[in-house]
């Protein structure tokens, strides 16, 4: 098949955890996404938690004025992030699965339990404009369930195969892979659109933006990490280079 072009989405929840370490207004993550956005990232992703651990309203009020490309809300299916959703309309909406002792999320979305309540949550968000992603496991009936009800876009998490990658655990890597190649074409014959994210490093990247039906990577962590030694744009730029190489 001809790959599709494949867009990079940057993550900027934790600009927002090193300011809200200290307090104070800096680092600013609008900054650092308006940055993000000059270095070439296609668009920008930032999670409101319950607890707003990082990312607060007032960060979201600065984005959806400051961003020139599309944010990406990332949020629990509650009724609170359902209602500042609609009242910002941002190009789109990531359902989540959200703990709250959790340092970062660590799973996907169980769809399929809750199928009914999710279709009619996001049924608002979709009638409002809102792409409406859902981030899941790279599992049939999970994908099957986000593609019952409505969801235009699925995220697949990449967490374990990055996890097996970074600990040296390669069969278990490779079986990630395997199955993370086969669900992005499954979900890709459904008509959904396949992005992915979790975890992705230079190191690791390469192989999943190598898969043809992807359509966006999602990196947030790293790359405000690596930032540190080599600044943000020089950091968002290797990625880039990393994914086009090995998508060409």
């Amino acid at each position: 098949m001809t790959a599709k072009k494949l867009r990079l989405g940057v993550n900027i929840d934790h600009v927002a955890t090193v300011r809200n370490a200290r307090g104070g207004a800096v680092p600013d993550p609008v900054r650092a996404a308006i940055m993000a956005e000059e270095a070439g990232a296609d668009g920008i992703t930032a999670h409101l938690r319950e607890d707003r651990r990082h990312i607060t309203d007032a960060d979201i009020d600065g984005l959806m004025a400051a961003l020139q490309g599309p944010l990406n809300f990332e949020m629990a299916a509650t009724p609170e992030m359902q209602a500042i959703a609609l009242r910002h309309k941002p190009h789109a909406v990531c359902i989540v699965p959200e703990k709250r002792e959790e340092r970062t999320t660590e799973g996907g979305l169980e769809v399929a339990r809750e199928e009914n309540a999710l279709a009619h949550y996001i049924a608002p968000l979709r009638d409002a404009g809102c792409r409406v992603s859902i981030f899941i496991a790279a599992d049939q009936r999970q994908i099957e369930a986000a593609h019952r009800i409505g969801a235009e876009v699925i995220e697949l998490h990449t967490g374990a195969y990055c996890d097996a990658h970074a600990e040296g655990r390669f069969d278990d890597r490779d079986a990630e892979l395997a199955r993370l190649t086969d669900m992005a074409a499954f979900a890709d014959d459904l008509g959904l659109e396949v992005h992915a994210g979790h975890g992705l490093t230079f190191d690791c990247v390469s192989p999943i933006a190598a898969l043809p039906q992807v359509a966006e990577l999602n990196i947030g962590h790293f790359l405000i990490g690596e930032a540190i030694f080599q600044g943000l744009g020089p950091a968002i730029q290797q990625m880039r280079t990393i994914m086009e190489a090995a998508r060409a």
